[in-house]
């Protein structure tokens, strides 16, 4: 099979692997589709150190089952499916209480680091295990069933809070993550939610994605801005989609007191933080990692169309192209968002 290989940091190319063969409860998917995460073009470059070549990429998945291991029971070639992007034992003490994101032994798709190496979708195939796979409705395109894994990151975000109708949210970021969380929060009645970044071109999608309030925070005094809106007293919910000291110390000193900061951008391995605001308005700090499992929520968000993705999609292109368009993204581009890579049309 053909797969788009991190050969080295800024390397990218197409090489010939061997075919996966399903372990006896996995399947093999003929992935479809699959996203270009932010933390693939991070990994891409070294940055974030969790992508050490060579590595093949990827974990924002969709398609359709190939071949089936010989213990699958409840899975046929032919399923149309997607997978979460982590392979969770099932076992250990926090899989057992349903936080699978925090399994003992959890292996992400496309990642590799001192831990452990596991190649991803940016490939023809993929063996998955049985326990992390969802049916794709037929309702759902590929691409957009793709979505799954970043929306499942924004629901659980959400998730992380005790958000309500007459809160006000504030989400700092219109990248995927960010946007994605702005229709959650509107899909759960959150009436007012302000949106923060330093695109223009995101922030007008992100008044498509329901943000009632969009500000520059290149142009204008972001923070100044919320407060003078919520008449000084801050948003209840604030979801930092970024991961950089700037972007954190805005979300914690725009919280209003009792307050929770959802921390989700994982950027920068450290950040300051304005410990006394956080200590004397009682703020909570949240972190939100991945997901746990909120695929079936996702799927019926996108099926019933309470989130739209379409908005979020800049371009669909063979994986041979990948390199280009990791570039392109690395490069920061005006007016890109999601690329879906289809590895389908490679033989």
């Amino acid at each position: 099979m053909k797969a788009l290989v991190l050969h080295a940091y800024n390397h990218l190319r197409i090489e010939g692997m061997t075919d996966p063969e399903p372990g006896p409860h996995e399947v093999v998917v003929a992935i479809r589709a699959c996203g270009i995460c932010g933390s693939d073009v991070h990994g891409m470059d070294g940055s974030t150190g969790r992508r050490q070549p060579p590595i093949v990429m990827g974990h924002e998945a969709s398609g359709v089952i190939a071949v089936v291991g010989a213990e699958v029971r409840d899975w046929r070639a032919g399923d149309r499916v997607t997978f979460d992007s982590t392979a969770s034992c099932g076992e250990c003490a926090y899989c057992q209480r349903g936080q699978i994101n925090l399994c003992d032994c959890r292996r992400v798709f496309g990642v590799s680091c001192g831990d452990y190496r596991q190649h991803g979708a940016f490939a023809r195939y993929l063996s998955v295990p049985q326990h992390i796979l969802y049916r794709v409705p037929d309702s759902l395109s590929f691409e957009h069933a793709a979505f799954v894994e970043p929306l499942s990151v924004a629901v659980h975000a959400v998730g992380r809070t005790g958000a309500s109708p007459d809160d006000t949210a504030v989400v700092i970021g219109a990248g995927v993550i960010g946007l994605l969380t702005m229709q959650v929060l509107r899909a759960r009645g959150c009436q007012r939610v302000i949106a923060v970044d330093v695109d223009e071109s995101r922030l007008g999608i992100a008044r498509l994605c329901g943000a009632a309030l969009v500000l520059n925070s290149a142009k204008e005094d972001a923070l100044a801005k919320i407060l003078d809106d919520t008449n000084g007293a801050g948003a209840a919910l604030v979801f930092e989609a970024v991961g950089v000291e700037a972007t954190v110390d805005t979300a914690v000193r725009c919280a209003a007191k009792g307050g929770s900061v959802v921390l989700i951008g994982n950027v920068s391995p450290r950040v300051g933080m304005a410990l006394q605001a956080v200590v004397t308005r009682e703020l909570s700090l949240l972190g939100s990692c991945a997901s746990a499992g909120e695929y079936p929520a996702c799927l019926e968000l996108m099926a019933s169309g309470a989130v739209d993705v379409a908005p979020l999609i800049s371009a669909v292109a063979p994986l041979a192209e990948g390199p280009e368009w990791f570039r392109r993204l690395h490069d920061r581009e005006a007016g890109l968002l999601k690329v879906i890579l289809t590895p389908g049309d490679e033989k």
